[in-house]
Protein backbone atom coordinates (compact mmCIF):
# COMPACT_ATOMS: atom_id res chain seq x y z
CA UNK A 1 0.00 0.00 0.00
CA UNK A 2 1.64 3.52 -1.16
CA UNK A 3 1.33 5.98 1.42
CA UNK A 4 1.69 10.04 1.08
CA UNK A 5 3.21 11.43 3.98
CA UNK A 6 3.63 15.30 4.12
CA UNK A 7 5.76 17.08 6.27
CA UNK A 8 6.53 21.26 6.85
CA UNK A 9 10.44 21.74 7.01
CA UNK A 10 11.95 25.04 6.75
CA UNK A 11 13.83 25.04 3.28
CA UNK A 12 14.99 29.22 2.47
CA UNK A 13 17.47 28.27 -0.17
CA UNK A 14 18.51 25.25 -3.11
CA UNK A 15 20.79 24.07 -0.50
CA UNK A 16 18.53 23.32 2.20
CA UNK A 17 16.16 21.82 -0.33
CA UNK A 18 18.87 19.51 -1.51
CA UNK A 19 19.63 18.42 1.57
CA UNK A 20 16.29 17.38 2.55
CA UNK A 21 15.99 15.47 -0.76
CA UNK A 22 19.20 13.28 0.23
CA UNK A 23 17.73 12.57 3.27
CA UNK A 24 14.66 11.10 1.46
CA UNK A 25 16.37 9.42 -1.50
CA UNK A 26 15.58 5.92 -0.43
CA UNK A 27 11.20 6.34 -1.37
CA UNK A 28 9.76 6.24 -4.33
CA UNK A 29 8.60 9.45 -5.39
CA UNK A 30 9.59 12.49 -3.35
CA UNK A 31 7.99 16.36 -4.05
CA UNK A 32 8.98 19.67 -3.34
CA UNK A 33 6.23 21.81 -3.09
CA UNK A 34 7.66 25.13 -4.25
CA UNK A 35 5.32 27.85 -2.53
CA UNK A 36 5.21 26.50 0.82
CA UNK A 37 8.29 24.74 2.69
CA UNK A 38 6.80 21.18 2.50
CA UNK A 39 8.19 17.85 1.80
CA UNK A 40 5.98 15.53 -0.06
CA UNK A 41 7.08 11.68 -0.04
CA UNK A 42 5.44 8.88 -1.53
CA UNK A 43 6.04 5.39 -1.38
CA UNK A 44 5.56 2.13 0.21
CA UNK A 45 6.71 0.79 3.54
CA UNK A 46 7.69 4.50 4.31
CA UNK A 47 8.45 5.07 8.47
CA UNK A 48 6.90 8.63 8.80
CA UNK A 49 8.38 8.57 12.28
CA UNK A 50 11.86 7.66 11.17
CA UNK A 51 11.87 10.25 8.63
CA UNK A 52 10.99 12.86 10.41
CA UNK A 53 14.09 12.30 13.32
CA UNK A 54 16.03 12.33 9.88
CA UNK A 55 14.66 15.48 8.88
CA UNK A 56 14.97 16.96 12.47
CA UNK A 57 18.80 15.79 12.62
CA UNK A 58 19.45 18.27 9.52
CA UNK A 59 17.19 21.32 9.72
CA UNK A 60 16.10 21.17 14.11
CA UNK A 61 12.51 21.19 12.82
CA UNK A 62 10.56 18.85 10.95
CA UNK A 63 6.29 18.61 11.58
CA UNK A 64 4.18 15.96 10.07
CA UNK A 65 1.94 17.89 8.71
CA UNK A 66 -0.53 14.30 7.13
CA UNK A 67 -0.14 10.61 6.12
CA UNK A 68 -2.36 9.14 4.29
CA UNK A 69 -2.57 6.42 1.68
CA UNK A 70 -2.74 7.04 -2.26
CA UNK A 71 -5.73 6.07 -4.14
CA UNK A 72 -4.95 5.60 -7.76
CA UNK A 73 -7.29 7.34 -10.31
CA UNK A 74 -10.36 5.98 -11.27
CA UNK A 75 -10.63 4.09 -14.50
CA UNK A 76 -12.39 6.42 -17.21
CA UNK A 77 -15.64 4.91 -18.46
CA UNK A 78 -15.13 6.33 -22.15
CA UNK A 79 -14.66 2.88 -23.94
CA UNK A 80 -11.66 3.18 -26.85
CA UNK A 81 -13.79 4.04 -30.14
CA UNK A 82 -14.27 0.42 -32.13
CA UNK A 83 -12.49 0.40 -35.48
CA UNK A 84 -13.77 1.50 -38.74
CA UNK A 85 -15.34 -0.94 -40.51
CA UNK A 86 -13.11 -2.58 -43.20
CA UNK A 87 -13.98 -2.18 -46.56
CA UNK A 88 -14.10 -4.93 -49.09
CA UNK A 89 -11.51 -5.74 -51.49
CA UNK A 90 -12.63 -6.99 -54.64
CA UNK A 91 -10.09 -8.96 -56.77
CA UNK A 92 -10.92 -8.40 -60.70
CA UNK A 93 -9.59 -11.21 -62.53
CA UNK A 94 -7.94 -10.50 -66.11
CA UNK A 95 -8.03 -13.13 -68.99
CA UNK A 96 -5.07 -12.02 -71.13
CA UNK A 97 -4.73 -13.00 -74.94
CA UNK A 98 -8.45 -12.40 -75.67
CA UNK A 99 -9.82 -8.91 -76.23
CA UNK A 100 -13.67 -7.68 -75.41
CA UNK A 101 -15.63 -6.84 -78.85
CA UNK A 102 -16.20 -3.24 -77.48
CA UNK A 103 -12.47 -2.74 -76.91
CA UNK A 104 -9.99 -1.52 -79.98
CA UNK A 105 -6.21 -1.91 -79.84
CA UNK A 106 -4.09 0.90 -81.81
Amino acid sequence: MKQRIVINVPMQSEKGKSKAMKIAVGVNSVIVVKDKDRLEVIGEGVDSVCLAKSLRKKFCFADIVSIGEVKPPPPSNCAPPPPPPCQPYCYASRVYGTALPNCSYM
